[in-house]
């Protein structure tokens, strides 16, 4: 009982750290390439996550482990960092988020596709459902909102819930935080040398704000919210901890709105409820 009341609270850590994630990349972008912050968060994090495993002396994974270590990467690395850097460009934070509330739902699919599971009929129409909401909030946008960043949103959350599906699938047998350092790990051999391409070549005009958001993502989002979420994961099991990522669009909201200035309309929080309750929904009946 113990171990489920910390991996609640860990999940919960996690979740917060998660929430910022958007806001930071949107402060982070205004100063600098999508492709340039992607790799030099993965690089300072992967920097992080080796000491780490150098220092604890960490076992390395078996060679079965590789396959879905490659996958968390390219999908909680690469995938969903670069994409939402890029569709960032083109939307704000706020209309960001709501999006996320798609994220657990995406991964409880890709559980179920890994997991060979069966859900009940009623799991599908919530999924529909929720798919719906989401994709008839991005249409009525009119003149402020932009098919690319919707699309690039909606690739990132498929990514990232493959990426979520098999980090929280390893991370029982690899052990949480160390799934995260080593799929910084086997990235960071093509990370590095883009980041250093892709670099600036003169940082005088990067704000501080700038500069804020790429610490958080690099250390806090890459790092160290992964730290607490798969041992979250791994403490109080994957559907039940999940359910968290349910609070993650309303943190969103409230540090967009804090810390950026971002209009937060009530249509933006309704559909954003409606989501999280087809989520819950189709996580219900996801046996």
């Amino acid at each position: 009982m113990k171990e489920i009341t910390s991996g609640w609270i860990n999940g919960l850590i996690g979740v917060t750290i998660f929430a910022g994630s958007l806001p930071a990349t949107r402060a982070a972008v205004a100063d600098f390439s999508p492709t340039f912050l992607t790799c030099a968060r993965a690089t300072i994090a992967a920097l992080l996550g080796l000491a780490l495993l150098l220092l604890l002396r960490q076992p390395r994974p078996k060679p079965t482990d590789f396959p879905a270590l490659a996958i968390t990467a390219l999908g909680c690395v690469v995938g969903f960092p670069l994409l939402t850097a890029l569709a960032l460009q083109h939307i704000t934070a706020a209309h960001s988020i709501v999006f996320i509330g798609l994220l657990p739902l995406c991964t409880a699919i890709f559980a179920v596709i890994r997991g060979g599971e069966r859900p009940r009929p009623a799991f599908w129409l919530f999924s529909i459902l929720g798919g719906v909401l989401v994709a008839g909030y991005a249409a009525m946008g009119g003149i402020e909102a932009s098919l690319q960043g919707d699309l690039l949103m909606l690739a990132a959350i498929v990514v990232c819930g493959l990426g979520y599906a098999e980090g929280a699938r390893l991370s029982r047998t690899l052990g949480g935080w160390q799934v995260i350092s080593w799929a910084l790990v086997l990235s960071l051999p093509i990370m590095l040398p883009i980041a250093l391409l892709t670099m600036p070549a003169s940082f005088n005009h990067v704000s501080l704000t700038a500069w804020i958001g790429l610490v958080y993502v690099s250390l806090f989002s890459m790092m160290l919210g992964f730290v607490f979420w798969y041992r979250g994961l791994a403490q109080g099991g994957i559907a039940a901890v999940g359910q968290l990522q349910l609070l993650q669009p309303f943190m969103g909201f409230g540090l967009a709105a804090l810390l950026l200035n971002e209009a937060v309309s009530w249509t933006m929080v309704m559909v954003t409820l409606g989501a999280v309750i087809c989520v819950a929904g189709a996580k219900k009946h996801a046996k």
